[in-house]
């Protein structure tokens, strides 16, 4: 398969390294020409390690010509942080064509920036839009073109906008993690199954001490203790509770099911958590108020989790919670500031009028 991988993070380069090992025609993009141009010099490829050694990845093209990197490809993955969405959506939105796919493994709710992009550009070709709940690879890089894997996902909810193409949508994406995809209905229902948003403010927020004072901490592992894992289960719930009353059916992926010995498999498979930790790579310096954790997770998982919530008329203390510590320790207004259905444009819809436009799209 044809496949574009766009950015130049963690994300991004396990998913190059992944799909090149797996004999996929793989094209890396990203906006940093210094960085592109060592990468080329090296030879275009990617060190890719995991629990079965050192695999030298050698890539299609590494390029920052976004329309160079999509073009001909059947998948468009792009791992980006939320809050860099808009700006890559924006430049590739000139250049879909008809059949292709864009995953957003995971999104909070990014497929309808992408898709809007498209039709402010004045692009009408037929594209399928997905998110997941959590990016495929627990994954650091451990050099410029170096990147460790520690677990690849066992279980990938995928939700699809719009939802009439969805059978084409999983079958390209199934044809990139075969036997892993799930098909959990319209892209609200995929942003809803959104780990992130559930696992790391509660983390970041009750650890933000140790966090400040050490130069490296764990939040997965010192930082994960009895009390803290009592919060994240209640803050879930809370998801949980949304979903239903918008009539998303299960399997709800339950974060509690990440951390269980026995029980329902969640997205990263049985004894992930150990693994995570084990490694060591997650024992990291965090900039509490700059990180993704907080500028991605907490104030745009958080806020679109709120909105979402108000559209179902459920109650969410815990998230309005966090998001309100989250917003004071940065000084910033998060609500204001997050992402909404209605800074995404929908803010006028009624739920009728949202699940059809999520089943039809823009188009329609």
């Amino acid at each position: 398969m044809k496949i574009a991988v766009l950015g130049g993070g963690n994300g991004s380069f396990a998913a190059a390294g992944d799909f090149a090992l797996g004999g996929h025609e793989v094209r890396l993009w990203r906006r940093d020409a210094e960085l592109v141009a060592q990468h080329r010099a090296a030879g275009s490829t990617i060190i890719v390690k995991d629990v079965n050694g050192r695999h030298e990845a050698r890539l299609a093209l590494v390029t920052t010509d976004i329309s160079a990197a999509v073009a001909g490809a059947e998948l468009i993955l792009c791992p980006a942080p939320a809050f860099a969405q808009a700006d890559i959506a924006r430049q590739l939105a000139p250049h879909l064509v008809d059949g292709q796919v864009v995953f957003l493994p995971p999104a909070t709710f990014g497929t309808m920036i992408f898709a809007a992009a498209a039709r402010d550009a004045g692009n009408k070709s037929v594209v399928s839009y997905a998110e997941t709940g959590t990016l495929p690879w627990l994954t650091r890089k451990h050099d410029l073109f170096e990147v460790a894997i520690t677990i690849r996902a066992k279980r990938l909810p995928v939700g699809v906008f719009p939802l009439k193409t969805a059978e084409h949508a999983l079958a390209i994406i199934g044809g990139a993690f075969p036997g892993v995809i799930e098909p959990c209905g319209d892209a609200l229902s995929g942003a809803l199954m959104n780990a992130g948003c559930i696992i790391h403010p509660p983390l970041i927020v009750m650890n933000a001490g140790p966090i400040e004072h050490f130069e490296r901490w764990d939040i997965h592992k010192e930082g994960t203790q009895p009390s803290i894992r009592r919060v994240t289960d209640a803050l879930d719930h809370e998801r949980i509770a949304v979903r239903e009353a918008l009539g998303y059916g299960a399997p709800h992926f339950p974060l509690a099911h990440h951390y269980a010995k026995e029980g329902e498999i969640w997205m990263y498979g049985r004894g992930s958590h150990d693994r995570l930790t084990d490694s060591g790579d997650w024992r990291e310096q965090l900039v509490l108020t700059q990180h993704r954790y907080m500028r991605e997770d907490l104030r745009l998982g958080l806020s679109l989790l709120i909105s979402a919530a108000e559209l179902a008329g459920m109650p969410t203390p815990l998230a309005r919670a966090f998001l309100a510590i989250g917003g004071a320790i940065c000084g910033e207004d998060f609500m204001a500031m997050g992402r909404t259905l209605a800074s995404l444009g929908l803010g006028g819809l009624d739920r009728a009028a949202l699940q059809a436009l999520l089943a039809e799209g823009y188009a329609a």
